[in-house]
């Protein structure tokens, strides 16, 4: 894909500085750009590198006043960081521009597919699924009975939707991520096994969600597992069976929600955070990487930190402390003989 400078600030309504001709066919980092190459300046602390770059175009703020001249066209618009997330948008959108049926891959005679879509080699889409409009499954994804995908949704390679689950619009599935697993649920028999409890519900992800690679979203035991809209999940997540997520929520990689807990809207978790079963995690909650969450939180839109996790500021104060510790313990031992001493006097 190759743009000119002159075609760049056109998408971009900005003017240009430099020849309007010059083509550019790739992105780099100001720092590390060739000839060919479209970079931009938002930061200011890479200015020195706008009069050394190699890059042909280079996107900066209006504002951007030139110490030195530069060799490299200047595209100015209200807003370099604005513009280059539209174009990152525009390139994604070219770059994953799929459509059609390639073969092999299997879709079920009941299945209803909808327009403009993409069904990738060795895909398998079941009896009875809805796939919607502008949907992209990759290369092999399994998609099971009774599924329903809305519109816009995009199934990356090697993703599994397991039966009955339903996907609304605009979603993003990464590789290898399993929607609608069985929920971990056992019973103790009397002799030390376990009986296995079927899981017969499913799981409800609503629109504009985004789901990592290889995360895990268990189907309920009865009931659904529901992922709010706009949700987003980082790569390396676990969501039990039965769980909510509130709309707008964020949690990132490595973290493990048990059964039936339900997180509310406007959260943020960290990496590497647990949370028990059973509980519920109060609206704009603020949970720091490798807390663990035991009991539930009803004041919202507190920060939370620790194992078992605590309010922020109360843990930053016990970090002070337990540093002193050693200290304290000197001035006891100390305090400790100056009595003794005052006793035997007496």
């Amino acid at each position: 894909m190759q743009f000119t400078a002159h075609e760049l600030s056109l998408m971009l309504n900005g003017t240009v500085e430099g020849d309007p001709s010059v083509a550019v066919n790739q992105l780099a980092k100001i720092e590390e750009a060739q000839a060919g190459s479209l970079s931009f300046l938002a930061n200011p602390k890479y200015e020195q590198y706008l009069y050394t770059t190699n890059a042909s175009v280079v996107i900066v703020n209006n504002d951007q006043a030139l110490a030195q001249p530069v060799k490299a066209t200047l595209i100015k618009v209200p807003n370099a960081y604005s513009a280059i997330t539209i174009l990152l948008e525009k390139y994604n959108t070219i770059k994953l521009n799929k459509t059609g049926i390639e073969q092999p891959c299997f879709i079920h005679p009941s299945a209803k597919i909808g327009e403009n879509v993409y069904v990738g080699a060795f895909a398998y889409i079941g009896p009875n699924v809805k796939v919607g409009d502008n949907c992209k499954i990759y290369p092999n994804c399994f998609i099971a009975d009774d599924v329903i995908l809305g519109s816009n949704v995009t199934l990356f390679p090697g993703v599994k939707v397991y039966f009955d689950c339903v996907l609304g619009n605009n979603i993003i599935i990464h590789s290898g991520t399993v929607i609608g697993a069985d929920g971990f649920g056992f019973a103790p028999a009397g002799d030390g096994t376990y009986t296995k409890i079927s899981q017969i519900g499913n799981v409800i992800i609503e629109d504009d969600v985004e789901i990592g690679s290889n995360t895990t979203v268990d189907r309920a035991t009865m009931g659904s597992t529901i992922i709010r809209k706009g949700v987003k999940l980082d790569n390396l997540i676990q969501i039990a069976h039965n769980v909510e997520i509130g709309a707008n929520t964020v949690v990132a990689a490595q973290t493990g929600i048990s059964g039936s807990t339900k997180v509310g809207e406007n959260c943020i978790v960290g990496g590497q955070v647990g949370i028990v079963g059973h509980i519920t995690i109060a609206k704009g909650s603020q949970i720091q990487a490798q807390s663990g969450v035991s009991r539930t939180i009803t004041e919202e839109g507190k920060k939370w930190m620790g194992s078992p996790a605590f309010p922020l500021n109360d843990h930053m104060r016990s970090q002070i402390v337990i540093n002193r510790l050693p200290a304290l313990e000197k001035r006891i031992n100390e305090l400790e003989k100056i009595i003794t001493e005052l006793k035997k006097v007496q």
